[in-house]
């Protein structure tokens, strides 16, 4: 079968199921919709809350934090809708894009005649890997980008008010908050590659996703666990607020470079791991 495939005229495997075939086809589904119409309506929401329970000021609370300054600039707006989202509902776009990719073919009975087509294995998983990332690194960019722009409508453009004292020039904020996108980015490669394995072993879209997400939250619970020590530090939710570091007077870099390398490690191998045994899987459906 292979070799006459290989001799079909005008066959070439780099060829099947272009990248911007899968992206349309993702594009077009609901759940694509409804997860951009939530990430895009959360800037709104805090607007509102905000408009109704008063400005933040930090009193009683001893420790300050972005949250008490998030009304001070639409920089620092941006800023808030990142802190408050980035440790929960910025996972869930990742597991869904990256999770339901190649489960839901396979729940729909479709994934035997893509390959059967036909697509090469790592071609398919490659295709649909590179589109839900693609999704993801979108979905990180729409919520900052609509808080920034609503933001500055609702709280002016200025300087981003450190919670800390002192400030950023307006001009310096944009490329911060464009570095902690895309630390988070990279910190959420772990629930990525967990959510894609998990797809690659399941005929269950929402237990890819579901698996994914809640060992993120696993995660997270360990590295609460002070009795682990220094040993949480190979935990990727050790990390994922290292990004608070970006947002100082000094740039700092170490841990958003220890937490990247630990993330971007995880990855690798739960991606590897996604091809090695999709390569070998029986698909019945």
């Amino acid at each position: 079968m292979s070799a006459l495939v290989q001799s079909a005229p005008g066959y070439r495997a780099r060829h099947t199921l272009p990248l911007r075939v899968e992206a349309v086809r993702q594009l077009k589904r609901r759940r694509t919709l409804v997860m951009g119409a939530i990430l895009a309506a959360l800037p709104f929401v805090l607007i509102a809350a905000f408009a109704i329970g008063g400005t933040p000021d930090g009193r009683g609370n001893d420790r300050i934090t972005l949250m008490d300054t998030a009304t001070a600039s639409g920089a620092n707006f941006a800023a808030t809708c990142l802190f408050v989202s980035a440790g929960f509902l910025l996972v869930v776009p990742v597991a869904l894009f990256c999770g339901d990719t190649v489960a839901s073919e396979a729940s729909w009975s479709s994934l035997r005649y893509l390959l059967a087509a036909p697509v090469p294995r790592s071609r398919l998983l490659w295709s649909k890997l590179a589109v839900g990332l693609g999704f993801s690194a979108a979905a990180m960019l729409l919520l900052p980008l609509v808080a920034l722009a609503a933001g500055s409508v609702a709280y002016g453009w200025g300087p981003l008010q450190l919670p800390t004292g002192g400030s950023l020039a307006a001009a310096d904020s944009v490329p911060r908050l464009a570095l902690v996108v895309a630390f988070v980015f990279v910190s959420q490669l772990v629930t990525a590659g967990l959510a894609f394995w998990l797809s690659t072993r399941t005929d269950a879209p929402l237990g890819a996703v579901g698996g994914a997400v809640g060992l993120t939250i696993i995660g997270n619970v360990l590295d609460a666990v002070t009795a682990l020590g220094s040993w949480r530090e190979f935990l990727p939710a050790h990390w994922q607020f290292a990004w608070a570091d970006a947002l100082q007077p000094q740039l700092e870099w170490s841990g958003m470079l220890k937490g990247s390398a630990v993330s971007v490690t995880y990855a690798l191998i739960l991606f590897a791991l996604a091809f090695r045994g999709f390569a070998r899987k029986d698909i019945v459906s």
